[in-house]
């Protein structure tokens, strides 16, 4: 979920008696030269940095662009998602910018293809879990997945009805590096939406010509109808959005959208759990018409949150007899930050390859960070974990990393998933901004853990710096700030394609960490850059 605290950084059970997978590999030079020819012969998606052009709002009057702000943020206001006395249940605020993010053609063109990329790492992993749970592919796969999980949950997401869902809306945080983009994580229970909805409207309607907004001015609130409508098909009802009391500052932001959705015909309200009526023949909803059947079900809330769900279990009962469909889908080993392990573990190779193409593999492994499970068991004294070096020198047991030098632990360690742990970063250690006892202790912490929360290793990157004006209103003057910046593209799934419906920029200053939603940060939509 996004939130208005710590989000993803800048880059961004089974005993110990169960076999290791991260068995010595050695690496033969050809691999190396078979890599670089399939580099030659597809361009990555990495390889696309922010743009360095000037952006529109350079040229403008430093009063209109105050009066830009002022504008922006009475809107906002008036839409209860920003902070104000008219909005006393709103906490939420930021910096205000005068102009969207703008992003170049190819910039674009890398997020429309990485939409549709992502659904089918979605697929191929929801394969890869269920074969492992048969035994046709690595049984220790499943059981990275499941480590921590209730086996009652396990149980249920593992039904045959269930067998092919997967979440309807993907969102990734992408960092842009000097070198291009790099995704830091995958939510499939994102924040954010309505708020990226209501900012294109807001930023679309600025001048008398519209800005060339990704999605445009109703993207967002049309992509999330298009995905209800195809889950729901010929079921009669409404759409319950239900936020749970863990994610009840992203209610205003929601109860927004629902308002949209109703404009254009679909009948979605955002209610708390405790709202939903079970009956015998489903589950109902009191709305100002009346009590309805709810046909749809968008799941707000986190997995790890589901013994402080109210009526947790009916919604269950109801989804598995089918009266209510249900997303994202109660399966937890589709919400694990595991899966960048998973897709670059060597062992699973030819199960990636296959399922995803050569060309999607080389895209997703060259910009899905390096990362690895950190897990306790004993690793053969002659073996080495793949991919993982301290300087020139391979690591033979997690501890070693404990020894290395600040410039050596450019790394992250933060909860796989499943865990209050897994959001706000309040889980992340930044290993070259740690003390070197810190980031020893959190090495230990994380492998002491894994039986209930895992947690995982992954390479940090940098995320490149660029310049962006925002609004001082107690000054009343514009400011520019030297910021990085996380890219989050929405992408809602409809009848098994993946479209793109805006993306949110969140601006940290230059000095953060960690790259959040925050009142010091700038949150914009994103537009095409002008010429």
């Amino acid at each position: 979920m996004l939130r208005f605290r710590n989000l993803s950084p800048a880059t961004d059970g089974h005993g110990t008696n169960t076999p290791c997978p991260l068995l010595p590999l050695v690496v033969a030079s050809s691999a190396h030269v078979l890599c670089i020819l399939r580099l030659a012969q597809h361009t990555p998606l990495r390889n696309s940095p922010l743009a360095h052009t000037q952006s529109p709002c350079s040229s403008l009057a430093p009063d209109l662009a105050i009066r830009r702000c002022a504008d922006i943020r009475t809107q906002l206001e008036a839409a209860g998602l920003f902070a104000s006395a008219a909005a006393p249940h709103t906490t939420n605020s930021w910096r205000v910018s005068p102009c969207p993010l703008f992003l170049s053609p190819e910039q674009i063109a890398f997020f429309t293809k990485l939409g549709p990329q992502l659904l089918t790492f979605y697929r191929a992993q929801n394969r890869l879990y269920l074969e492992s749970v048969k035994g046709s592919q690595p049984r220790w796969v499943a059981q990275y997945l499941d480590q921590g999980k209730p086996d009652a949950l396990i149980a249920y997401s593992r039904m045959k009805r269930f067998r092919d869902d997967l979440p309807a809306v993907i969102r990734p945080d992408v960092i842009p590096t000097q070198d291009g983009m790099v995704i830091t994580e995958l939510d499939s229970v994102p924040g954010g939406i309505g708020l990226t909805a209501c900012l294109s409207s807001i930023y679309s309607g600025l001048d008398d010509r519209p800005l060339p907004l990704i999605g445009g001015r109703n993207g967002m609130v049309q992509g999330f109808a298009a995905m209800l409508k195809a889950i729901q098909r010929e079921r009669t009802g409404c759409i319950a959005i239900v936020a749970s009391e863990e994610a009840k500052e992203y209610r205003p932001e929601m109860t927004w959208l629902a308002a949209r959705l109703r404009e254009q015909g679909v009948p979605a309200y955002c209610v708390e759990p405790r709202d939903v009526r079970f009956t015998e023949d489903g589950l109902r909803l009191r709305t100002e018409t009346g009590e309805n059947p709810i046909a749809v079900l968008y799941r707000f809330y986190e997995l790890f949150d589901l013994l402080n769900i109210p009526k947790a279990e009916l919604i269950q009962y109801a989804a598995k007899k089918e009266w209510v469909s249900v997303t994202p889908p109660y399966k937890p080993a589709l919400e694990e930050k595991s899966a960048f392990a998973l897709l670059h573990h060597p062992v699973l190779r030819p199960f990636w390859e296959k399922e995803l193409g050569e060309a999607t593999l080389l895209d997703l492994t060259t910009i899905m960070p390096r990362t690895w499970l950190l897990d306790p068991a004993p690793i053969p004294p002659t073996a080495t974990i793949p991919g993982l070096r301290m300087g020139d020198r391979a690591v033979t047991n997690w501890r070693d990393l404990a020894a290395a030098t600040q410039k050596e632990r450019h790394y992250v360690i933060k909860p796989s998933g499943f865990s209050e742990l897994a959001w706000g970063s309040r889980g992340v250690s930044v290993g070259h901004d740690l003390p070197q006892a810190e980031w020893a202790a959190a090495i230990d912490h994380a492998l002491a853990s894994f039986p209930t929360t895992p947690y995982i290793l992954q390479e940090f990157h940098k995320g490149r710096l660029y310049e962006l004006d925002y609004w001082d209103p107690a000054a009343n003057q514009l400011v520019r700030m030297n910021g990085r910046a996380r890219l989050s593209p929405y992408y809602f799934v409809a009848d098994g394609k993946a479209e793109l419906a805006g993306i949110l920029a969140t601006i940290c200053s230059a000095e953060k960490k960690i790259i959040h939603g925050m009142k010091d940060a700038i949150m914009v939509p994103c537009s095409l850059q002008q010429s």
